[in-house]
């Protein structure tokens, strides 16, 4: 199993969610963030001033799926919050060794 977890823009949210939904992705966890990357928070057009970091708002999506749908899940979230412009975003894939569903002792692709 992987973990993705993409940091996206937060309009892009309930695009990303639905067509995640539409190719079998049964959850998902969304957390508002704050954070900046190269650009240090400055949008397109501002003027370079690297001295200065800017915290940009951001949502976080952690998505557990079987390898088998990890990179139709990534293929998914890149084109669909994609815009084009500074600050779209990052996908990261972690391997999740175990997972468990504490209401029913359920294990690994079974507990997702």
């Amino acid at each position: 199993m992987k973990m993705v977890m993409a940091v996206i823009k937060p309009f892009k949210l309930e695009d990303v969610r639905d067509a995640l939904a539409k190719i079998g992705v049964s959850g998902l966890t969304a957390s508002d963030v704050t954070g900046f990357g190269r650009q240090k928070g400055q949008e397109q057009g501002e003027p370079d001033n690297r001295d200065d970091v800017t915290f940009v708002q951001k949502t976080k999506l952690e998505i557990v799926v079987s390898d088998d749908l990890c990179d139709l899940v990534i293929d998914t979230i890149q084109k669909v919050a994609h815009t084009g412009r500074i600050g779209d975003g990052k996908i990261f894939v972690y391997n999740i060794e175990r997972a468990v569903r504490i209401r029913t002792g359920e294990e690994d692709k079974n507990a997702v």
